[in-house]
């Protein structure tokens, strides 16, 4: 048996993830902040850094392996910063690049959108109830 120890698979550097469609910056956009976790994971981490078991608390729907992809995710095209705080196993802080804060002008917009989508949605609905 080998004394040297190999590093788990999750701590090791990924690459980041590749255009789908070449030269589209839509996509690059969706691929680096796309999906259903990120944009609030971002939303969060702007009001201030926290730990991941802060993260779980504030998102109760999402999973400790899901919020550990989508961070490690975020991690790698630079919008967040993982910091260690101690010794292993220490915990860890997590906060926005000044890459990542650059999207928050968008992370609001969809906010407010969504904020009207819910209130469309909702004055429709009450329209087509019987009286």
């Amino acid at each position: 048996m080998s004394s040297i120890q190999k590093a788990p698979s999750g701590n090791s550097p990924r690459l980041r993830r590749t255009n789908p469609v070449r030269g589209c910056p839509l996509t690059a956009a969706l691929v680096a902040i796309g999906g259903k976790w990120k944009l609030i994971i971002i939303y969060w981490l702007a009001e201030s850094p926290k730990h991941f078991a802060a993260l779980r608390r504030l998102m109760p729907g999402i999973s400790q392996k899901v919020l550990t992809q989508q961070l490690r995710e975020l991690v790698n095209d630079g919008l967040v910063e993982r910091q260690p705080k101690g010794v292993i196993p220490a915990p860890v802080e997590y906060s926005l690049t000044d890459y990542g804060r650059s999207v928050l002008p968008l992370v609001e917009d969809v906010r407010v959108w969504g904020r009207g989508h819910l209130d469309r949605s909702m004055s429709e609905s009450e329209a087509q109830q019987p009286l």
